[in-house]
């Protein structure tokens, strides 16, 4: 009676664990990654600046005093002023928006045509992957800056634009990840059998394919912002982004070139938030990718 007990207690005790969902497993690694946790909190501070950006300062993004020019750190104005007397620190934090702004939105647009462009050649196959696949070729044959410096001259300087070549120019990235992932899920035992009750295909791509195509777009797609504000802050410095007043990371650091060597201030707070910004984001995505691959789990 005794072995009974026992038999009867090890599957009860197995139907009370609790069923860890995959995207919880990948939190727990994610939170024991040291450097992925430190580029968390990278991207954290400079969300709540950018949200709080009116309460830290007294001063306008816009507005300087000409006889404050180029002025070193005080306790007055922290990051010193610039060329027209504004406050350095209050551009910098109204900066973090416009930078977190257009490097999100890029993503999110580029990331939502990729994912439909590449689920339609990867699932359906033919002449829709072949067209589809050689216009990423075509815009993959350009160098990426070099195509969106064209969109932006065809469509006219502006943060607008720029964001909008930003998003076109990164969709072949996210086309051909997707594409390539939907070409090995569909191969699978279970679209298969989806197939085999007569799932019609948009249930099939939705319910099944899509998702477990989330985790690699989801790695991509955070490193990718880091490369969108690279690439804003590229346009803005050649004069094609954000345009003046704005006080854009990139725009900062070309107004202010010709002061390196009187006022290097004007350019190393710009370019740190820059580099910051862009380390956070590489450093979450690096988490994220270790985290999210079942073959870096141990």
């Amino acid at each position: 009676m005794a072995i009974a007990a026992e038999e009867q207690t090890v599957p009860l005790a197995q139907a009370n664990e609790k069923v860890i969902s995959p995207w919880r497993d990948a939190w727990r690694i994610l939170r024991r990654n040291k450097m992925a946790m430190i580029g968390l909190a990278i991207i954290l501070a400079f969300i709540a600046i950018a949200l709080l950006a009116p309460m830290l300062t007294h001063y306008r993004y816009d507005e300087g005093e000409l006889v404050m020019k180029n002025k070193p750190p005080s306790a007055e104005h922290w990051f010193g002023t610039d060329y027209n007397g504004r406050d350095i620190y209050t551009r910098v934090i109204y900066g973090a928006q416009i930078s977190l702004w257009v490097g999100t939105f890029a993503v999110v647009g580029s990331v939502i045509a990729g994912t439909i462009l590449g689920l339609l050649s990867g699932y359906y196959g033919r002449w829709i992957d072949m067209l589809i696949s050689r216009i990423f070729d075509v815009m993959l044959a350009f160098p990426s800056i070099l195509l969106a410096i064209a969109i932006v001259a065809i469509l006219g300087p502006s943060l607008k634009n720029a964001l909008i070549a930003i998003a076109i120019i990164n969709i072949p990235t996210y086309g051909r990840l997707v594409r390539a992932r939907v070409l090995t899920l569909k191969e699978e035992e279970f679209v298969m059998a989806a197939r085999a009750i007569g799932m019609k295909d948009s249930r099939i791509i939705l319910q099944h394919i899509l998702p477990n195509s989330l985790a690699p777009i989801i790695v991509t797609g955070t490193l990718g912002v880091a490369t969108a504000i690279i690439e804003a802050a590229a346009l803005g410095f050649l004069g094609l982004g954000a345009q003046a007043p704005e006080p854009e990371w990139g725009k900062m650091l070309a107004d202010s070139r010709q002061y390196i060597q009187k006022a290097p201030w004007t350019v190393i707070f710009p370019g740190l938030s820059i580099m910051l910004t862009v380390l956070g984001f590489n450093l979450i995505g690096d988490g994220l990718r270790d985290a999210l691959d079942p073959r870096m789990k141990h």
